[in-house]
Order: C-alpha cells, then sequence, then structure tokens
C-alpha cells in the first residue's frame, strides 16, 4: 500500500480517488473549491490539505486529474504547487487531458529536482472513474511506470505504457480522434433511419453485431435515440481535447479533414446551447 496523494476532485477524479483509498493506499486530497475536498473526505475517510504542496509533502505518489495545461502548471509549479513538495525518488502522475508539450515540460521540472513524471490521460469517462475501469494511456520512463502500475491498477482495467513522457498524450489524441469521426457516423446513421422510417432500435440490435459495431453504438445508440444526452464526457471538454488534438496536427504535419469537421459540428452543438450535452449530441444539430 502507497502514501499518496490526488489533486482534483472533478468527474473523474473524485471516484478515482475512492477507489485508491478503498483498495487499501493511505489518501490525502486537494481540490480548488475545499468544501468538495471535505466531501471527498466525510464520504472515504483519508485527510485533505489546503494547497496542492501540503497534499504533496511526504507521499510516495502524486495523482491529478484537472483541467487543462494551464490548471495543471497551476498544481505542479505554480505559487503553492506540489512539485516544490516532492520528495527524491517520488512519482508525479498526470491524468488530466493535456498537451504533449506540457506533458514534457513537467517530465524535464520532475527529472531536474529528482522525482520521476508520467503523462497518463484516461478513457472511460464519468462511468468508467466511477466503476474503476478506465482505460490509462502512459508516457515516461519504463522503471518509473512500472512503480506506479500497480497503484494506477486501483481504478484501471487497462494500463500500458506507450513510449517515452508525452507519448500517453498523443495517444489520448488518437482515441479522441477515432471517437469523433465514430460519432458522427453513428448521428448520421441514426438521423438517417429515422428519415427512412426504420425501427431505430431493432436497426441498432442488428448492425451491432456487424461490422458496423462499436462501443458508442452499443452505448450511446439508445439514448441518442431517445433524446438524451447527459451520459458523461461534455461537449465543452471534447471541444477542448480537439482544440489540442488539431493543434498538435499543425505540429507534426498530420492531416485530419474529418476531425476538423467534427470539431466545428460540436461548435454547432455548443450554439444550440448543449455545452454540457455529453458528446453523442452531435445528433442534436441533425435534428433541432
Amino acid at each position: 500500500m502507497a502514501k499518496v496523494a490526488f489533486l482534483g476532485l472533478g468527474v473523474m477524479g473524485y471516484p478515482m480517488a475512492g477507489h485508491l483509498k478503498a483498495k487499501g493506499h493511505e489518501v490525502t486530497v486537494y481540490n480548488r473549491s475545499p468544501e468538495k475536498a471535505q466531501k471527498w473526505v466525510a464520504q472515504h475517510g483519508g485527510a485533505s490539505a489546503p494547497t496542492p504542496a501540503q497534499a504533496a509533502e511526504g507521499q510516495e505518489i502524486v495523482f491529478a486529474c484537472v483541467g487543462n495545461d494551464d490548471d495543471l502548471r497551476s498544481v505542479t509549479t505554480g505559487e503553492g504547487g506540489a512539485f516544490a513538495a516532492m520528495g527524491k525518488g517520488t512519482v508525479f502522475v498526470d491524468h488530466t487531458t493535456a498537451s504533449a508539450n506540457v506533458a514534457r515540460e513537467l517530465d524535464a521540472a520532475a527529472q531536474a529536482a529528482g522525482f520521476g513524471f508520467i503523462d497518463a490521460p484516461v478513457s472511460g469517462g464519468q462511468a468508467g472513474a466511477e466503476n474503476g475501469v478506465l482505460t490509462v494511456m502512459c508516457g515516461g520512463a519504463p522503471e518509473t511506470y512500472a512503480r506506479v502500475e500497480p497503484v494506477i491498477g486501483s481504478f484501471a482495467r487497462m494500463c500500458k505504457l506507450m513510449g517515452p513522457a508525452g507519448s500517453g498524450q498523443l495517444t489520448k489524441m488518437v482515441n479522441q480522434i477515432c471517437i469523433a469521426g465514430l460519432v458522427q457516423g453513428l448521428a448520421e446513421g441514426i438521423h438517417f433511419a429515422k428519415r427512412a422510417g426504420l425501427d431505430v432500435e431493432a436497426m441498432l440490435e442488428v448492425i451491432s453485431k456487424g461490422a458496423a459495431g462499436s462501443w458508442q453504438m452499443e452505448n450511446r445508440g439508445k439514448t441518442m435515440n431517445a433524446d438524451k444526452f447527459d451520459f458523461g464526457f461534455a461537449v465543452d471538454w471534447m471541444r477542448k481535447d480537439l482544440g489540442i488534438v488539431l493543434d498538435e496536427a499543425r505540429n507534426n504535419g498530420a492531416r485530419l479533414p474529418v476531425t476538423a469537421l467534427v470539431d466545428q459540428f460540436y461548435a454547432d452543438v455548443q450554439k444550440l446551447g448543449g455545452g454540457r450535452w455529453d458528446t453523442s449530441s452531435l445528433l442534436k444539430r441533425l435534428e433541432p
């Protein structure tokens, strides 16, 4: 069992930290709004701290799951950030979906200070976090990864080292590229089926067992047909992620015409007032 801190108790971090405590690890939490941290402690036990640095002090592993690059810099190298309090030989594990550049930047800062850094974005959404079955894509040194993999297993069903620092974030970008295209295809398919007068549920049951089947179809097809879009990962966050993807593509020369188009379709959903709808709400711009 390890002594750990968890920084950021949003829809993902809150249950992830809970799984760590449930598996017997000693957990100290930090959240920007202290009321959330107090609620977590009341529910799970453990302790809370008023700053990232105080949460990180004396810990073997510090986890984070915050909003974006700037939030990540704030809790690591900003005033009261965790990096200033981390000891030699400890490890910082970042579950934020952020840029590969900030992962490399923080890895360099960690190495200079004598501790390890793993970028480890996750896939599986709120349900995956709550059920402890996330997929975790990691970047960093193999020996550092080997030390934290068993602890990450507290809330993951799949965890893999993808390469050096930044590789986890690059893999998450591929994940989001694939999701964007799949959801748009599913939205168009359901829209077409309705216009064609098909029984949509029967159609989904049939084609989900063939080559068109996907996680999105199995888990979002029926809810899309029912006009329900409150299942997890929000459009606002997907646009943030796709912005990171498109920035990276401009740097590496990748051509992503479908991703760029779907990003603009999500902008349309935001204009409809759907920024907090889940990503399957692409159907709404076809059937407002």
